[in-house]
């Protein structure tokens, strides 16, 4: 069964309160996403391999350790998962980037896919998957098979908030992907949406809600 790594650290909590609160406007919103991002990328990329370096400081060599292998990937599920990016980036500039698009129908709560674009040459390549909320598990698992498809040498999936229905849903379709994430919930609404959650994390960093 896939890992599942709760990040616990006083930053967490302290800005997974003030996302969790709806007086919070977007600006805010989407400052906070970066923010939590940031400490969820820490944790996220902890597996990713290195290789040993030579380092000349100011005042000799030393020996030092630099990222090794085919490099990261990450694919944000549009549009919620764009606010997870920057603060990925913001880590490791490097990485290269897809995207998967997939919206929630309304009625049976199931993944539409729309669009997909990912980069070429993922088999030596970390992957991860940033979606913000897992609710039912009917997105992350869609775009999780979307990237599996270009068999990346890892894969994982970064969210803000999950609950057991979306973590069983993830782990019944891809066991081995590790789930990292700031908070598990307890449970879905007759809507799916997340309880107590944050509302939708998309509305709310775009002000569309």
């Amino acid at each position: 069964m896939a890992d599942l790594h709760t990040v616990r650290h006083p930053l967490v909590h302290h800005k997974l309160a003030r996302l969790r609160d709806r007086a919070t406007p977007p600006d805010q919103f989407r400052r906070l996403v970066h923010e939590l991002g940031l400490l969820l990328a820490v944790e996220a990329t902890r597996h990713l391999p290195t290789r040993p370096c030579s380092v000349q400081t100011p005042l000799e060599t030393c020996t030092g350790q630099t990222l090794a292998g085919g490099g990261l990937v990450l694919v944000p599920v549009l549009r919620a998962g764009l606010g997870l990016l920057d603060s990925f980036l913001t880590l490791v500039p490097e990485a290269r980037i897809g995207h998967v698009g997939l919206y929630r129908d309304p009625q049976s709560l199931e993944a539409i896919d729309y669009y997909c674009k990912l980069p070429d040459g993922l088999e030596d390549c970390d992957a991860l998957v940033l979606d913000p909320m897992l609710a039912t598990g009917h997105s992350a698992v869609a775009a999780l098979q979307r990237v599996r498809a270009a068999r990346p040498r890892t894969l994982g999936l970064v969210c803000l908030v999950g609950c057991p229905e979306g973590i069983a849903a993830v782990q019944a379709a891809h066991p081995d992907v590790a789930i990292v994430t700031a908070a598990v919930d307890r449970g879905l609404d007759a809507h799916g949406y997340i309880l107590p959650g944050l509302g939708d994390a998309g509305d709310r960093q775009f002000g569309t809600g």
